[in-house]
């Protein structure tokens, strides 16, 4: 029987259409949670707004937003509040990797601007806009909690990968500076994915198999991660079980971040 540990709570996911926060939302929902599903894909949002609700009987609110701008995030900040009694799990999870494959000398202006643009920048600007709101809640014995997704790339640095790991690097420091600021009352934490199977990779398990190559990578537990590995670690982290933790990184990622050796030293692993 699924716990029912987020019932009254309200939950808003960026990048909720699909991938990872599509798969934390319908977990979320499941254990009792109202949701704001936030994407700037509007076909994919409703769609996946729509199955949730139906399948959960959880309200869901479907919100389009581009978290790059500042108007809209503001925007998007007070219709959630509209809508739902409280805001207790914000997962900023929004993120985008333009350009992948070339090195930081070489990557174009657009490209970078675009990645710091939704990546770091729009985590920070949906960060400030709803936990203002959340630290005014008066819920007990915390007012909210903030999870990030960052990823590996932002905990070693990937040449292929550039602007998109600086990115990453900086949505770590973001994670520490929000659970500084807002101590004692929200926690503030990231997951740190490595290579799944999401909609970066276009849903497909040998794009992502070429990627690892690209980057010269092998994972220790010697297989791809999922979705639901993601979610997994998700709902510990907007659990009770995870109240006395804040400004933490954690890596979910089969082991690449902490003990993975290049591929060249494993030829004989296959997938």
């Amino acid at each position: 029987m699924v716990e029912k540990f987020l019932e009254g709570k309200g939950a808003v996911i960026t990048g909720g259409a699909s991938g990872f926060g599509r798969g934390v939302a319908f977990a979320f929902a499941e254990r009792g949670a109202d949701l704001v599903l936030v994407d700037i894909n509007e076909t994919l949002l409703e769609e996946t707004s729509k199955k949730i609700e139906q399948e959960t009987k959880q309200k869901v609110v479907p919100i389009v937003c581009d978290v790059s701008d500042s108007k809209q995030v503001k925007r998007m900040t007070e219709q959630t509040f509209n809508e739902l009694d409280n805001v207790y799990i914000l997962f900023n999870n929004a993120g985008t990797a333009a350009q992948a494959g070339v090195n930081i000398i070489k990557i174009g202006e657009k490209a970078w601007d675009i990645t710091m643009n939704v990546n770091l920048k729009g985590q920070w600007l949906v960060d400030k806009n709803i936990c203002r709101k959340m630290n005014r809640q008066k819920m007990e014995p915390l007012r909210g909690k903030v999870i990030h997704t960052t990823s590996i790339a932002g905990i070693v640095a990937d040449d292929t990968l550039s602007a998109y790991s600086i990115s990453k690097a900086g949505i770590i420091a973001l994670t520490q500076l929000v659970a500084k600021s807002l101590a004692p009352y929200i926690t503030s934490n990231a997951i740190a994915p490595g290579y799944h199977t999401t909609g970066i990779y276009g849903n497909s398990e040998d794009t992502v198999i070429q990627s690892l190559k690209m980057s010269d990578v092998k994972t220790p537990l010697n297989r791809i991660g999922t979705v639901e590995d993601v979610v997994n670690l998700m709902i510990f982290l907007a659990s009770p079980r995870s109240d006395f933790i804040t400004g933490h990184i954690f890596p979910i990622d089969g082991g690449i971040a902490e003990v993975g050796v290049a591929a060249n030293r494993f030829r004989e692993w296959q997938f």
